[in-house]
């Protein structure tokens, strides 16, 4: 399938993959760039942030399985699936690699992405990432718990939604931050109204968070992106995902570009899109592709990793 025609608008298309139904949205022109939203979001969410990018890039979201208007079907809900099936995407329209976007749970797929399909991946942006140490807040931490399912059935209520997304209306148009969480939550929640949509936000859920939080770990892989540009982004006001997270990152990848938003806690896309997009087209503008070829991989992991040995030497 080819690449449609793009506009500066942000603009829906649905495609098939394997049988089962795939949004994603489009804009602009040039080289391609993936944005990948968070747990709950979907592709609108990157809506500001996309129109930003259109002047000069090819901007694609897709809404991850399970989520926004894409199928939710039984099936696996892991960061490799959720990778698997971007790379499935790009391929079908015929984007051959890309500078992939990530954030939270996006951030997460964002280097799953890399790691899986290095020879796709021009540069990596992480905002407020997840996968980059255990610490998450306990809201998302009790959401993990067993029985959520039947607590979230009786209560998400339009009416409930309703009330919410008023009410961060109200105090967006007082200048209060909060007003952007509720609205976003409200957005968020609204499609776990529908009982498969609730079962696929839980396995995601499940696949990355537990009890005691966040229980899938990147770090020990990072150094791998020494030659991909990378650029770290966090709100500062963030007490979702721990800052500390962000810096810690970027001392284990050589080269990264580490850079706050004073203004935002855990939705910079949301919460100051403007100057998110300053950051990120900076970033691209400054960077040269980076580029792991299959042939290559082989050397990138024998520099991180000890030589293998026979078994019978070590016991020598």
């Amino acid at each position: 399938m080819p690449l449609p025609t793009l506009t500066p608008q942000f603009e829906e298309w649905e495609i098939a993959l394997h049988g089962r139904r795939v949004i994603y949205r489009v804009a602009g022109s040039g080289p391609p760039v993936v944005l990948i939203h968070g747990m709950l979001n979907s592709s609108s969410h990157w809506q500001s942030v996309a129109q930003s990018l259109a002047g000069e890039y090819t901007v694609l979201a897709p809404d991850l399985i399970g989520h926004g208007d894409s199928a939710a079907p039984r099936g696996d809900y892991s960061l490799g699936a959720h990778a698997a099936s971007i790379r499935d995407l790009l391929a079908a329209i015929g984007i051959e690699r890309a500078s992939i976007v990530g954030h939270s749970l996006g951030g997460g797929v964002a280097m799953q992405f890399f790691y899986q399909f290095p020879q796709r991946v021009e540069r990596l942006v992480l905002i407020s990432s997840g996968g980059l140490g255990r610490e998450v807040s306990p809201m998302l931490r009790t959401a993990a718990l067993p029985g959520m399912s039947a607590l979230l059935s009786l209560t998400i209520h339009p009416r409930l939604l309703g009330a919410l997304h008023t009410s961060g209306t109200r105090l967006r148009e007082r200048g209060i931050g909060a007003g952007v969480y509720l609205q976003a939550i409200a957005r968020a929640l609204r499609p776990l109204e529908n009982a498969d949509a609730r079962q696929a936000f839980l396995h995601t859920l499940r696949s990355v968070i537990d009890m005691h939080g966040q229980r899938v770990s990147a770090t020990d892989r990072l150094g791998l992106l020494e030659s991909i540009p990378t650029l770290i982004v966090w709100g500062e006001r963030d007490r979702t995902i721990p800052i500390e997270h962000g810096r810690l990152a970027h001392q284990a990848i050589p080269h990264s570009v580490f850079r706050t938003i004073p203004g935002a806690a855990h939705f910079p896309h949301l919460e100051d899109p403007d100057a998110l997009s300053a950051l990120m087209l900076a970033f691209l503008a400054e960077t040269q592709p980076g580029g792991i070829d299959d042939a290559d991989w082989g050397a990138v992991l024998a520099q991180r990793s000890p030589r293998s040995r026979r078994l019978g030497d070590a016991a020598a």
